[in-house]
C-alpha cells in the first residue's frame, strides 16, 4: 500500500525559510512523477515543483528561483527547499506520486498523480 507522509511545516516571516519533506513507502518501482502541491480554502489545488524519474524538474512560474524540488534515498525521500517565503505561499502542501508506466506533458497537472499525501501546513507571515 503506497504511503505518503509530510513533514515540516510551520509558520515562518516572510523572507524565511521552509523545508518540507515527504517520505514516501509501499512501492519498489521509482514513480514516474513525484511533486508537491498547495492549496487555500476556496481555491483549485495548484502545482507548485515535480520532478520527472530522468531528474528534470518543473515549478510554477510564482515559485520560480525561491524553491527547489529534490528526491533523496532512491526517490523514497522528496523534498522542497523554499526560501524567500512570501505571505501568499500560506497554503496546506501535498506530495504526491504517480506509481506506473505514464508520460504527462504537464507534470503539475493533479490528474498525472495517483497517490497523495494528507499534507502539511505552510504559514508565512507578512
Amino acid at each position: 500500500q503506497v504511503r505518503l507522509v509530510e513533514s515540516g511545516g510551520g509558520s515562518v516571516q516572510a523572507g524565511g525559510s521552509l523545508r518540507l519533506s515527504c517520505a514516501g513507502s509501499g512501492y519498489t518501482n521509482r514513480p514516474s512523477y513525484m511533486g508537491w502541491f498547495r492549496q487555500v480554502p476556496g481555491k483549485e489545488r495548484e502545482g507548485v515543483a515535480a520532478i520527472k524519474r530522468d531528474g528534470s524538474t518543473t515549478y510554477a512560474d510564482s515559485v520560480k528561483g525561491r524553491f527547489t524540488v529534490s528526491q533523496e534515498n532512491g526517490a523514497n525521500t522528496l523534498s522542497l527547499q523554499m526560501n524567500s517565503l512570501k505571505f501568499e505561499d500560506t497554503a496546506m502542501y501535498y506530495c504526491a506520486v504517480r506509481i506506473g508506466v505514464f508520460w504527462d506533458p504537464a507534470p503539475l497537472n493533479t490528474a498525472v498523480y495517483n497517490y497523495w499525501g494528507q499534507g502539511t501546513q505552510v504559514t508565512v507571515s507578512s
